[in-house]
């Protein structure tokens, strides 16, 4: 049964630039947008920003470098780092890497940290605002209207009721490629599905702590008898259904408060503190973009690289990121950032975490910031003002 609906939607204002999506990637293209003297907007669902790393409590900024004494990572993604531990990092911190202390060999620390969620979430809307970017929180994108292979409208819903935006450019930061779907743009699920997880801080005798309960899987091809990740449930989650997010959020709530118990037979002083207030799925949906970029590709040289990032897992590989993994030519004013870019499954546990987020979004902000067709954009020009920004793009250009 199917209800036909006749709705009028106040078109409500006119951006440059819409990002769609407030986790490290669109906090990225954001402030790449507006640096670039664009009017932009963006629209987050919950009502602060950093995504999974703040409301979902993933409070590790993975690596910088590729764990053999070599930054790959730079620009937005080093200045986030820094800002997120600009009032004190809570674990892991990289003295070598921000303090010139000891040295960066394969057995010394990487450029990594954990962080504060509160305090990042704070910093980062501060940066923003300052940036001139309007932030509108509690704001779903519902739909978009599409004319001649471009977005005009974006559609959206929050507390005011339903409005569209007028946008140049629209940059995709949901996380689940919502923006490309509700586009038509060719899209792709995540085939392996994600486990269960349960992430949670508490307080007692041995001080404020991160329970990592149910960590994010490994790839199918990378699994040996060695490696298996501990499971809390045989069942796999797509991510992409409400009924079925819902669920995943209430299995997540009772996983905690089991682990929560188990932990105070031995203190019972022992209190969470924090939990996650959005599930914690890894990957869910992602564009089918011009190119397709593959863990296979490590030390590869692309032209059109828009920067480079390393892999979190492992030490060694580096990559260089394609601008044409940004984005499909079916919609030629959409760009990707983050876990939406077109990669393999196996490369796409890579490119999900904040670092990658980052090198992507200021990519794509930036893109978006000259250009409203990525199928014609001078990626030389992109490429210029990326340098310009501080990110290096070819790992021969690397010291």
């Amino acid at each position: 049964m199917y209800l036909e609906e006749t709705i009028t939607t106040k078109v409500e204002d006119t951006y440059d630039v819409a990002v769609c999506g407030g986790g490290f990637a669109g906090i990225s293209a954001a402030l790449a947008s507006a640096r670039q003297g664009k009017k932009t907007v963006l629209f987050e669902r919950q009502f602060m920003l950093g995504g999974l790393g703040t409301s979902g409590i993933v409070t590790i900024y993975l690596p910088l470098c590729d764990g053999y004494g070599h930054q790959v990572s730079f620009g937005i993604a080093e200045e986030l780092l820094r800002l997120s531990i600009s009032q004190g990092a809570e674990a892991m911190y990289p003295e070598n890497w921000l303090d010139e202390k000891g040295t960066r060999s394969e057995t010394d620390k990487r450029f990594q940290v954990r962080f504060n969620a509160q305090l990042f979430a704070i910093l980062a809307e501060k940066l923003l605002l300052d940036a001139g970017v309007a932030i509108l929180y509690g704001t779903y994108a519902v739909g978009v209207t599409v004319k001649d292979c471009k977005i005009q409208h974006i559609i959206t819903e929050n507390k005011s009721g339903r409005r569209a935006y007028r946008v140049t450019s629209v940059v995709d930061a949901t996380g689940d490629c919502d923006i490309a779907k509700l586009a038509d743009a060719p899209t792709k699920g995540f085939r392996q599905g994600n486990i269960l997880a349960a992430w949670y801080y508490s307080i007692g005798k041995n001080g404020y702590n991160l329970n990592m309960i149910g960590a994010s899987d490994i790839p199918d091809e990378e699994k040996t008898d060695e490696n298996k990740v501990q499971l809390l449930m045989d069942r796999r989650f797509s991510g992409l259904d409400g009924s079925e997010i819902s669920e995943y959020m209430q299995l997540s709530h009772q996983a905690a408060y089991h682990d929560f118990l188990k932990k105070r037979e031995f203190d019972s002083d022992l209190l969470p503190v924090t939990i996650a207030t959005i599930p914690q799925l890894r990957m869910t949906r992602k564009i089918c973009g011009e190119y397709e970029l593959s863990d296979k590709e490590m030390h590869t040289y692309f032209e059109d690289s828009i920067g480079m990032v390393s892999n979190w897992r492992k030490r060694g590989p580096v990559y260089e990121v394609p601008f044409r993994t940004l984005y499909s030519s079916t919609i030629r004013n959409l760009i990707t950032a983050g876990r939406c870019t077109s990669v393999t499954e196996t490369m796409w546990d890579i490119m999900r975490v904040i670092p990658c987020c980052a090198v992507t979004g200021q990519a794509a902000g930036t893109a978006a910031a000259i250009s409203d067709d990525f199928t014609a954009l001078d990626v030389a020009k992109l490429q210029e003002l990326l340098r310009a920004a501080g990110v290096v793009l070819h790992e021969s250009d690397l010291n």
